[in-house]
């Protein structure tokens, strides 16, 4: 097990260039389960999340090539294998199996998915779409049993909008017999980039970005090649570490349009933003003003960009407040950043930071993907070194991002933990 060392103060600049959307790539590897022939996705991060997602598919007998960001799967001979333990329980996202060998193969056995610990995130909606399509689904001994004999399309509204339970239920309708509509469905970005790559694949969708998808189905679909999106969160990630500790900083890569709500909140609180066609470029403000968020389902203020950009509060000018109304439970981060002397409280699902706090180095520990990374920026804004445990969860979602910020002028590495630091973590 290793932890990150990070040593602050050090002013970043230069240019970094975005990774594939981790959020699109969970879901387009689990699609190509659906076609008969080789599917090919170009650009996908290199994330221990797709590694999971490529075993998960060598393990029911699928070919799968990836090298160089590209990865080609060749799905003709895969099986119906029951999943019901292993590598599943290790990331959120093999949920997306469900839907997808449940619309090839009418069946599919797939243990209850890991990943972050962010409190409840049930998938009712999930079986509420799958059950309306003609499917049975069970929980039996920790594992979710889905059968049906035929899939018939359906109208589905979802009672909250949800991005799992949208793209889940697109990918088991794709193949089923009929018309499927989904309504109050999640808009994000990776919703489009799955849709896009079904309707290569052969699908017929329409509406994916609006909040009702209409899907009529196919008998089968086939192999195709598809670019995947970039990272929005790791592109949003980046412009919040050029407004924490920046000298500025050229994003490449990038949909700007994807980061409205995030880029509004930055000019704000008075950084300085240029945005172009597929490039950002951010510059911190003098004195940067506190401001108010409050996470929304897209186009709204990103969940999974709220623990980073409370990091970024801790240096602003007066008492910003933070409300999460996606995930109450994604505070957990905020004890870490307590350790390095910023002064914040948590009030149910809302923290207040007062600011502007210099941030002092400090032994801190991930206890998600997100919190991971609002560590690492108030590592590179803090004074002395910083060493952050939980890599695993870093991991998940940030392609390189030691050599990323190295690159940046970043001073920060891996080291190995201690034979006395990994008991001391069993331990706690």
């Amino acid at each position: 097990m290793e932890k990150l060392m990070i040593a602050g103060g050090y002013p970043l600049k230069g240019t970094v260039r975005i990774s594939g959307a981790k959020n699109s790539a969970v879901a387009l590897i689990p699609a190509t389960i659906l076609a008969d022939s080789p599917v090919t996705i170009e650009g996908l991060p290199d994330i221990s999340d797709v590694q999971i997602l490529k075993g998960l598919l060598e393990e029911i007998g699928g070919s799968v090539d990836f090298a160089d960001n590209d990865m080609t799967v060749d799905p003709s001979s895969m099986i119906s294998m029951p999943l019901p333990n292993g590598k599943v329980k290790k990331l959120r996202a093999s949920y997306y199996l469900m839907g997808a060998m449940l619309g090839r193969f009418k069946k599919a056995v797939i243990g209850l998915p890991g990943g972050c610990h962010l409190g409840p995130r049930p998938i009712d909606q999930h079986i509420k779409g799958f059950e309306a399509l003609g499917a049975s689904v069970t929980n039996e001994q920790g594992a979710i049993y889905l059968r049906a004999d035929e899939l018939k399309g359906a109208r589905i509204y979802l009672d909250v909008v949800s991005v799992g339970a949208t793209i889940n239920i697109m990918l088991a309708a794709v193949r089923a017999k009929g018309k499927t509509i989904i309504e109050n469905a999640a808009k994000e970005p990776e919703i489009i980039d799955v849709a896009t790559l079904l309707t290569n694949m052969g699908a017929k969708i329409k509406g994916a970005g609006t909040d009702v998808i209409r899907i009529e189905g196919v008998d089968q679909l086939h192999g195709c090649r598809h670019t995947i999106i970039p990272d929005r969160i790791e592109a949003g990630t980046y412009l919040i570490l050029g407004a924490a500790a920046g000298e500025g900083i050229l994003i490449d890569n990038v949909i700007p349009q994807h980061l409205e709500s995030l880029i509004a909140k930055l000019r704000e609180m008075g950084v300085n933003i240029e945005a172009g066609d597929d490039q950002i470029f951010v510059s911190p403000a003098e004195k940067m003003k506190a401001v108010d968020i409050k996470t929304l389902v897209y186009p709204g203020f990103p969940t999974d960009l709220q623990q980073p950009f409370t990091s970024l509060l801790t240096g602003a000018e007066g008492t910003s407040m933070v409300t999460d109304t996606i995930y109450g439970a994604r505070f957990k981060h905020i004890d870490e950043l307590r350790r390095m002397n910023a002064g914040i409280k948590v009030e149910g699902r809302s923290a207040i930071i007062n600011g502007p706090i210099r941030l002092q180095g400090a032994k801190v520990k991930a206890s998600d993907l997100r919190a991971g990374a609002a560590l690492v920026i108030a590592g590179l804004k803090a004074e002395g070194i910083t060493e952050v445990t939980g890599l695993e969860h870093i991991d998940r979602g940030y392609s390189h991002l030691v050599e990323k910020l190295n690159g940046l002028g970043a001073t920060i590495w891996r080291e190995n933990l201690t034979k006395e630091e990994m008991e001391q973590m069993k331990n706690a």
